[in-house]
């Protein structure tokens, strides 16, 4: 009901008979800033109910019947400055220990939290429960990233993690499995949206983008014991996405922001350490950078969520715009190749996804298919002998899988 007001600001539903808001409830509503929801009568509220309102500064869910939260209700709330839970009590068990969590972390101010059970916790505040119960204790919730690393012989896996902190894992040959070898601290990495291996000089590091407001995306390197924060790369930026890249020789990082436009450190053969280089201007809020070469050539593409995304060219000094792509609701644009053909798949949230493939003559890209994946997040090419496979990776459904086929029409 909302598609038609774009440009909506406030949003008033105080004291009407609601009682549940459903996924997607407030599609549409790309610029909506305030939003209150109080005096009803609402007991749940689905996981994706606010997706979408990036620009959310104000959200109040005050005197309903809440008693419990899905796990990364406010996940797209990046702008949220003030979220209002009064007049409800909420269940403080195993269930609201991402919450609990949540609340530690965000930059947002938020209301008293108040517990009506367990009986230990009723009428205590959410913020004042010491712990919770080992049965609470999950493996694996919130992952945003998983990277592995081969050091020598010995094999890690980085896993970021929203809620619980982030760790590096090590294979243990004699119990055949990972087994936690570090653990990333929550103080430097509390909302990590992308990790990004590379190597420097026969030197092996990776980067966490940090997405929160005061977030301090860190390079990591190995000192043959482990891995040690080695450069904060700079402070409240909200990155979201980091890619490395070799360009004649020459190290360089991208770091994506949702508060101000990408910027290009390179490695400095002296000091050690990233340091400014340029800047990709007229290019704010972007979700994620990702580079490949064709023809001899350097790309980047630059997904936005609202907005063109972008295509562009190294040209030996910067980086030149050569094809937006109109975009809405879009999460990833990744570039592949099958049998020297190149594509770049753009992924939306609110629409089918768009498979482009190169013109090698008109020098763009050109629009060949599209697909319906719910909600994706990546697209990944994979080849065997005689077989070429699109696998997409999906937020709300299942992986889909898609056959690449080139038909000869000329038998």
């Amino acid at each position: 009901m909302f598609s038609h007001l774009p440009s909506l600001q406030l949003l008033l539903l105080n004291s009407n008979s609601f009682t549940v808001i459903r996924d997607d409830a407030f599609a549409g509503l790309f610029h909506l800033e305030y939003l209150f929801i109080e005096g009803n009568k609402i007991e749940t509220i689905s996981r994706n109910a606010f997706r979408g309102l990036r620009d959310l500064t104000h959200l109040s869910l005050a005197n309903n019947q809440l008693k419990a939260l899905p796990r990364d209700v406010f996940s797209d709330l990046d702008s949220l400055i003030e979220l209002d839970l009064r007049g409800n009590k909420f269940e403080c068990d195993c269930k609201a220990k991402w919450l609990f969590l949540w609340l530690k972390m965000t930059n947002s101010t938020v209301s008293d939290v108040l517990c009506i059970g367990p009986a230990e916790y009723q009428d205590k505040k959410l913020n004042d429960v010491t712990s919770f119960d080992y049965e609470c204790t999950t493996t694996g919730q919130s992952i945003v990233g998983c990277k592995a690393i081969l050091v020598g012989d010995q094999v890690f896996v980085v896993v970021a993690q929203l809620f619980g902190g982030s760790h590096i894992y090590k294979y243990d040959e004699s119990w055949t499995k990972f087994v936690k070898f570090q653990d990333i601290e929550v103080s430097r990495i509390s909302k990590p949206n992308d990790i990004e291996l590379f190597e420097i000089d026969s030197e092996m590091f990776f980067v966490i983008a940090d997405s929160s407001k005061a977030g301090l995306s860190t390079v990591y390197k190995w000192n043959n014991k482990g891995f040690y924060s080695y450069q904060s790369l700079h402070e409240w930026f909200r990155d979201t996405d980091a890619e490395f890249l070799d360009i004649d020789g020459k190290s360089y990082l991208i770091l994506s922001s949702r508060s101000q436009v990408p910027i290009i450190l390179q490695w400095n053969k002296v000091s050690k350490k990233f340091v400014p280089h340029s800047e990709i201007p007229n290019m704010e809020d972007v979700l994620a950078v990702k580079s490949f070469r064709m023809e001899e050539n350097l790309y980047i593409t630059l997904t936005r969520f609202i907005g063109d995304s972008r295509v562009m060219k190294w040209n030996s000094k910067q980086f030149v715009e050569i094809q937006a792509l109109p975009s809405r609701g879009a999460m990833t644009l990744q570039p592949f190749s099958f049998k020297n053909n190149y594509y770049l798949a753009l992924g939306s949230d609110y629409t089918f996804s768009q498979i482009y493939q190169w013109d090698g003559e008109k020098k763009i890209f050109r629009l060949f298919k599209e697909i319906y994946v719910q909600a994706p997040r990546s697209f990944t090419a994979v080849s065997t002998d005689r077989r070429d496979f699109f696998f997409a990776s999906s937020f709300k459904g299942n992986t889909q899988i898609f056959e690449h086929i080139v038909i000869d029409l000329s038998l």
